[in-house]
């Protein structure tokens, strides 16, 4: 009964929850439970999951999936400056306008498939990366980037408040600022909710669609099914979590600028999700996790942290092995993540997950032999008992 229960989808996002929850508990112990790296693990986790809906449900890779991300954030700003300083108009109007960025750009992208998508979604992020450094400059502020100002409007705020505020405001939940754990622990409410949403998507026949147009989108078509509208969802639900993901970078920091939008942005993502298993629920995050914490802990090690954690070995032995590993970490943590990359690929195509699922096989595989072999003994037992009498 417990066993289902875990298995079902209640139980499911119960222990999501708790586990996100949580964070900054069990992530102590590995020096990564300081609110900023918490609130990258929930943000990048919205984005890598809403990009999972597209490229792990349907296998449509898009290389310009940090177009909605920046317009997530340009759009937030906005918002911040024009109107009001909580965060829930400013995530709901980033959601909408990347939804509507994302209707434009897949009506055009998805009239192609396989490498020629991928090509289009990247010229668009490009397109859009170096509009914002030129002729968007009136709303974008070019390389500056957008950022508030005492001089700003926000109507909404002046019209509902006399206070006097020295310097620049702080976003805020109704007087709640949104920084430190405050900040975190909304963006852990919202990546809990963007998982459910990904979950009754995965289990859901318009789900099940998706997955068949990956399977073999030709069969699809030759049987009269029109897969375009489906695809089209697909990509626009998945701009969308991408515009709330670049709607929170600019809550917990609110500024935004073009590198947004860059290309190295989409592929990180890309990363993310191959990293962790593509077309599974949990495995993005995974990824998410992974980058993240090698991004933002690998690369602040150096050499006298190092000299610190080997101080227990022979001084010369000592000196040889900072002198190797300071190789793979600082500024060379990149590399160490290139080469457990290349290793999962090679060795885990399906991710982090299919690692897992081995080892579970394995486990389980362990207990059933073992099972069997006491079942075994006991029979033998009980016959060498029952001859003896």
């Amino acid at each position: 009964m417990n066993k289902q229960f875990f298995q079902s989808d209640l139980g499911t996002m119960l222990l999501f929850s708790v586990a996100i929850l949580t964070m900054p508990v069990w992530l102590d112990p590995v020096g990564a439970n300081y609110p900023d790296l918490l609130q990258k693990f929930a943000i990048f986790g919205i984005f890598a999951i809403g990009f999972n809906i597209l490229f792990g449900l349907t296998g449509y890779l898009s290389f310009g999936h940090a177009v909605f991300l920046g317009v997530g954030s340009y759009t937030a700003v906005w918002s911040f400056k024009l109107l009001s300083m909580n965060v829930l108009p400013a995530i709901m109007f980033s959601m909408i306008i990347a939804g509507i960025f994302a209707i434009g750009i897949g009506y055009l992208c998805l009239r192609r498939s396989g490498i020629y998508f991928s090509i289009l979604t990247l010229a668009f992020a490009q397109m859009s990366y170096n509009m914002a450094y030129s002729v968007l400059t009136p709303i974008t502020n070019g390389e500056t980037g957008l950022q508030l100002s005492s001089q700003d409007p926000r109507i909404v705020d002046n019209a509902f408040s006399d206070a006097v505020v020295e310097g620049l405001p702080s976003t805020n939940l109704f007087g709640m600022e949104m920084s430190g754990y405050p900040g975190f622990y909304f963006c852990a409410v919202l990546l809990i909710i963007a998982f459910f949403f990904s979950l009754r998507i995965f289990r859901s026949p318009f789900g099940m669609k998706l997955q068949a147009i990956k399977s073999n989108q030709t069969r699809m078509r030759y049987t009269g099914f029109n897969t375009r509208p489906y695809l089209l969802t697909a990509f626009v639900i998945s701009g969308i979590y991408a515009g709330l993901a670049g709607s929170l970078l600019a809550v917990t920091d609110p500024l935004a600028g073009a590198e947004r939008m860059q290309w190295t942005a989409s592929g990180e993502v890309v990363l993310m999700t191959i990293l962790g298993g593509m077309g599974t629920l949990v495995g993005p995050l995974l990824g998410v996790g992974i980058i993240k914490y090698f991004e933002n802990i690998f690369s602040s090690l150096n050499s006298n942290r190092l000299h610190e954690i080997f101080s227990w070995l022979p001084d010369g032995l000592e000196d040889f092995v900072v002198t190797v590993v300071s190789h793979f970490v600082g500024e060379g943590w990149q590399l160490t993540l290139g080469l457990l990359f290349m290793l999962v690929v090679i060795f885990l195509p399906g991710g982090v997950m299919e690692g897992i699922r081995r080892t579970s096989t394995v486990i389980k595989n362990y207990n059933a032999k073992r099972s069997q072999n006491k079942e075994a003994v006991t029979a033998a037992a009980s016959k060498e008992s029952d001859d003896g009498k």
